[in-house]
């Protein structure tokens, strides 16, 4: 594996371990004010950045390249509306799309085309990604400033229930 792409596949593990600091403190948020469902939602977002780290470490091994794990640091968001976390989770997502295509792109400049086979999934994810992001900002405007609105939002959130991912390495 071309060293570049190696060193940006660490890189990335930690960044997705940021990601489940971060929306962790965003559950931690909304439980503190009383939305379990919200937090609910945040707490399943942290569980699949974990696992987008975990394909990323056993993907790097599977290749026989070394790991190198960093410290992680402490989410630096301050929520002082429950829309700041529904704002500052896009903004984040579409933050990670950018390392994901820098990523591929060193993985394509390399022609390590086994690992851009391996990103197209990270590529379609984070697309996802985004969308539910945007969606729960345009549900929280359409419905947060009722409070039996808000009081249905959350329970919806509260139905979301945790779905490793599928792929195989």
């Amino acid at each position: 594996m071309d060293k570049k792409v190696s060193a940006l596949l660490n890189e990335q593990i930690n960044k997705e371990l940021y990601s489940a600091y971060l929306y962790l403190d965003m559950a931690n948020y909304y439980s503190a004010k009383g939305l379990d469902g919200f937090a609910n939602w945040y707490e399943i977002q942290a569980k699949e950045e974990q696992d987008h780290a975990m394909l990323i470490y056993r993907y790097l091994h599977n290749n026989s390249e070394s790991v190198t794990l960093e410290a992680v640091a402490k989410p630096d968001k301050v929520f002082q509306a429950p829309m700041d976390p529904l704002r500052a989770s896009l903004e984040h997502e579409k933050y990670v799309t950018s390392l994901i295509d820098t990523i591929y792109a060193a993985a394509q400049a390399a022609k390590d085309y086994r690992t851009v086979q391996f990103l197209d999934w990270f590529v379609k994810e984070q697309g996802e990604e985004e969308k539910n992001a945007a969606d729960l900002i345009t549900k929280m405007e359409l419905f947060g400033s009722d409070p039996k609105g808000l009081y249905m939002l959350n329970g919806e959130l509260m139905g979301r229930v945790y779905s490793a991912p599928s792929l195989t390495l």
